[in-house]
C-alpha cells in the first residue's frame, strides 16, 4: 500500500529496530499498548503477539481496513479509527486504567500529539516515541544548548526523557530526507521540581521562550498579562526574591530557576503577596 505524503507517512519496514522497539518496549501479556499510527502494521503484528492488549489509533481509511483484514483472528486488538490528536487516551483504554505508548510519529504533528500524550498522564505511563532527530534534540537538551526551550521544560518536568537510539533513513519505505530517534518518556510520578501550581510554572516557561532573543525583563513585561502581573510591577524586586539576574535569557535557565522565579513572580499558592511585588 502506498504511503500518503500528506498524512507524512513513512513505514518502518527494516525488522530490525521493529525488534529494538519492541524490546526496549518489553510488553507483557495482558497489559495495555496504545499503538499511534500503525500504518502497514508491522510493529502491530510483533507486538500483538506479546499477549498485550493493543489500542490501535489510525487516521487513514485505507490502512485501518487493511489492518481489520490483517489482524482478524487477534481478540487483543482494538482498531480505533480516528486521529491521533481528537482520541481520549484515557477512555479509549477502558475498563483498565493506566497504558503505554508506542508511536512512530509524522514530524508535523509530533510536538502537539507529544503535549496531548502528556496531557493525558492519568492513565499514560510511558511513551516509546520515534521521531525526527532533531525533535528528540529538544526533549533531552538542557540549559544553555541550542536545542534548549520551552518544549524541554514542558517535557522534562512530567517526564524522564532518555534517548534509546538512532534509525537511518533506510529503514523505512519510502526513505526519509532525515534521521529519526527513538525516545522514552517515562512520566514522572510528581514534577521534576517542587512548585506550588504547575500550571504556573508552565506558563511562565512559556512566557521566558516566547522571543529567545530577548531576556527574561523583556519576555515577561511582554507576557505580563498572561502572568496576572500589574502594570506597576516593580521587576528590580522579582529579581530580588528570585536570585535571578533578568538580564539573562530563558535558554539559560535551569528548571529550578524557573521554579524559583514562578514563585517570585506570584505563583497561586506561593507565599508571597502580590503586593510586595508591585511599586505602589
Amino acid at each position: 500500500m502506498k504511503a500518503k505524503r500528506s498524512l507524512g507517512q513513512n513505514f518502518l519496514v527494516d525488522r530490525n529496530y521493529r525488534e529494538r522497539i519492541v524490546r526496549a518496549a518489553s510488553p507483557v501479556a495482558g497489559e495495555t499498548i496504545i499503538e499511534i499510527g500503525p500504518g502497514q502494521g508491522a510493529l502491530t503484528g510483533d507486538l500483538l503477539k506479546t499477549g498485550a492488549q493493543i489500542v490501535a489509533v489510525e487516521l487513514d481509511r485505507e490502512l485501518a481496513a487493511h489492518l481489520r483484514d490483517q489482524f482478524t483472528g487477534f481478540d487483543n486488538l482494538n482498531l480505533i479509527e480516528s486521529d491521533a490528536l481528537k482520541v481520549d487516551y484515557c477512555l479509549s483504554i477502558r475498563p483498565q486504567s493506566h497504558a503505554r505508548v508506542i508511536a512512530n510519529l509524522p514530524y508535523y504533528i509530533s510536538t502537539p500529539i507529544i503535549e496531548r500524550l502528556i496531557n493525558a498522564r492519568a492513565c499514560i505511563t510511558e511513551m516509546i516515541l520515534m521521531l525526527q532527530r532533531e525533535v528528540v534534540d529538544r526533549l533531552v537538551a538542557q540549559p544553555g544548548s541550542k536545542d534548549y526551550g520551552y518544549f524541554s521544560v514542558f517535557t522534562q518536568f512530567y517526564c524522564e526523557v532518555s534517548r534509546l537510539f538512532h534509525v537511518p533513513p533506510s529503514a523505512f519505505r519510502p526513505s526519509p530526507k532525515v534521521y529519526s530517534s527513538v525516545v522514552r518518556l517515562k512520566v514522572r510520578e510528581k514534577p521534576a521540581v517542587e512548585v506550588s501550581s504547575p500550571d504556573y510554572f508552565i506558563t511562565v516557561a512559556q512566557v521566558i521562550f516566547a522571543q529567545r532573543r530577548k531576556t527574561l525583563l523583556n519576555n515577561l513585561k511582554a507576557g505580563a498579562a498572561r502572568l496576572g502581573l500589574e502594570k506597576m510591577t516593580n521587576y528590580d524586586a522579582i529579581a530580588t526574591r528570585s536570585g535571578i539576574d533578568l538580564r539573562r535569557r530563558g535558554e539559560t535557565l535551569s528548571m529550578t530557576e524557573i521554579a524559583k522565579l514562578a514563585t517570585a513572580l506570584g505563583a497561586p499558592g506561593s507565599a508571597w503577596e502580590r503586593r510586595s511585588l508591585t511599586g505602589a
